[in-house]
């Protein structure tokens, strides 16, 4: 195991907490696997400054890397065994427990959507309080879907929604209330739902209602008939098709394949205070999702998933979709789809402040921020990519480290294109397909 320059790693975290003083002013190619070292945490000045921190995570897919890092040991392997890592009920629970921090009975950093990181530094979604966040990487990429009630199974629908328009103009007619829901606001859920409603010719801000809600709770609300659709994270998709209450008309993937999913996110102040167990923790995290994409280890992790102190569902539920088969519930079933989620391959972990950007471009797509936003000094006080690039280097994983902080053009399926070097371009460009 290669050592990390104690003094480097030190300054990288300082500066970054320079940084995140701006708070207070503002309103591919695959990865390679190479062999690890299975020998303990070494060395006195790689020690953490502590061997505890308090993660939490939601019970879903793409929570996969900080289970794994827990139960498989690597937590312990980079001196850290005393991690928790505790189940949350919902995003907004999550949310409020970062804003505590653990000496306040809430969490060092969580398994989060990592748009929330951006919304609660700001106080946006933080009730008006600016918390400093890190993106230490990302989780995941692909993993979520949209899925429709079985009431709408005659229509087939695919990419194009636009068969709904009729539908929901008729269901609003007659008294009653659309509903589609997301499991937070302002984040890729929102923003999928959003892009595949407008793709159809409607209009996801004025003919229909958008609800927040946990994933389970969508599946609920379709069985009882409630609910229209949903986009929320696997594997709670596949449950709806298995109990037979609806159907996937799309994963994730199809509208933007390998999109920015999940990230780890840790409190600045907990990493500027323990800039090596932040290190030990991110190579824990990084080590495991590795662990996660060998398909030799995917029956284990299954098994690991469907404990209750876990996801806690049935391995059915889950197994098909891990593994690339997408059963779509309406006699569609793809093998080996290249929208399978994934946590290492294709760098996946990479915090790329390409994704950020259009993140914040995409917000302001929706009304929600200014178009003079500074959106390039809020990316580089909260995106540690560089924290990244050092523990790749320590874990032995140089090859891992993009050539490039962007990744570059991106390609969506509704047509529109994202350059990170004219993010203008994007946000001129129309926002709903049939409609003004």
């Amino acid at each position: 195991m290669k050592k990390l320059s104690r003094r480097k790693f030190i300054i990288t975290t300082g500066a970054a907490a320079l940084l995140t003083q701006t708070f207070n002013h503002r309103p591919t190619s695959s990865n390679t696997f190479t062999n690890l070292s299975l020998g303990a945490y070494a060395g006195e000045s790689d020690t953490p400054e502590v061997t505890k921190a308090t993660l939490g995570f939601i019970p879903v897919t793409s929570c996969c890397p900080l289970i794994i890092a827990k139960t498989k040991g690597f937590f312990a392997k980079y001196g850290m065994p005393d991690v928790q890592v505790k189940k949350q009920p919902s995003w907004a629970v999550q949310r409020d427990k970062m804003m505590l921090g653990s000496e306040d009975e809430g969490l060092d950093g969580s398994h989060l959507l990592f748009n929330m990181a951006y919304l609660i530094a700001t106080g946006e979604i933080s009730y008006r309080r600016k918390i400093p966040m890190y993106i230490l990487a990302r989780m995941n990429v692909n993993g979520q879907g949209i899925s429709i009630t079985n009431a709408l199974k005659n229509l087939n629908l695919g990419l194009d929604s636009s068969a709904l328009k009729r539908r929901f103009e008729q269901k609003t007619r007659s008294g009653e209330t659309v509903r589609c829901a997301v499991p937070f606001p302002r984040c890729t859920g929102d923003f999928f739902m959003r892009w595949w409603l407008a793709y159809g010719g409607i209009d996801p801000q004025k003919d229909l209602t958008l609800v927040t809600m946990p994933p389970p709770q969508m599946v609920a609300n379709m069985r009882a008939g409630s609910m229209d659709a949903f986009s929320c994270v696997d594997p709670w998709h596949h449950r709806l098709i298995k109990q037979g209450f609806g159907y996937s008309s799309v994963t994730t993937g199809e509208l933007w394949n390998n999109h920015p999913e999940k990230a780890l996110v840790m409190r600045a102040d907990w990493v500027d205070k323990h800039p090596k167990a932040a290190r030990a923790i991110l190579a824990a995290v990084m080590e495991a999702q590795m662990w996660c994409d060998r398909p030799e280890n995917k029956e284990e992790m299954l098994q690991i998933l469907s404990e209750r102190e876990w996801i806690g569902i049935k391995i059915d539920f889950m197994r098909d979709r891990l593994l690339g088969k997408f059963d779509y519930g309406n006699g569609r079933v793809v093998e080996n789809s290249p929208h399978r989620i994934k946590f290492w391959t294709d760098s996946a972990s990479y915090p790329y402040k390409s994704h950020d950007l259009w993140f914040l471009t995409e917000d302001m797509r929706w009304g929600h921020r200014s178009p003079d936003f500074d959106s390039k000094s809020l990316i580089n006080a909260v995106n540690r990519e560089d924290l990244w690039r050092e523990t790749a280097k320590f874990i032995g994983q140089e090859k891992a480290i993009p050539a490039s902080t962007s990744r570059g053009v991106e390609k969506f399926f509704n047509g529109l294109e994202f350059d990170p070097e004219n993010p203008q371009a994007y946000l001129n460009a129309p926002k709903i397909r049939n409609l003004a």
